[in-house]
């Protein structure tokens, strides 16, 4: 009996990545968002397990930065088949370029700098 594994390389996050990852998190990405984005931006695609290796994060955490990333659109996902028995397991892969969801990060921290020096604006404003 022969049984087929899926095997594919897990790649763990390098100090270039490492550096990518950071600096999402130092512009308001959370933590674990910012990890899965960055290990599914290296990879074609990956399992949750994969992804917890990866990215160095354990389940709860993955899934949770799933679920963000679900929201924001950022990721597809399909079930495979599990070669024995159980449940199948769920493959993400990003579903838009790095390009484009650094652009949205960018127009997304664009307005809120404008908003924030609307305040400022008004609170001069206010004091006079």
């Amino acid at each position: 009996m022969v049984t087929c594994v899926r095997k594919i390389p897990v790649t763990a996050l390098n100090i270039e990545r490492e550096e990518f990852a950071s600096i999402l998190m130092k512009i308001g990405l959370k933590r674990n968002v910012a990890k899965v984005l960055t290990y599914l931006a290296g990879v074609e695609e990956a399992t949750s397990r994969e992804i917890e290796i990866g990215s160095d994060l354990r389940q709860p955490e993955v899934s949770i930065a799933m679920r963000e990333l679900r929201d924001l659109e950022w990721i597809s996902e399909r079930d495979e088949k599990n070669p024995g028995k159980g449940r199948p397991y769920r493959i993400y892969r990003l579903d838009r370029g790095l390009e484009e969801i650094i652009q949205h990060i960018e127009e997304e921290k664009r307005r809120e700098s404008e908003q924030v020096m609307k305040r400022i604006e008004r609170l001069k404003e206010l004091k006079s």
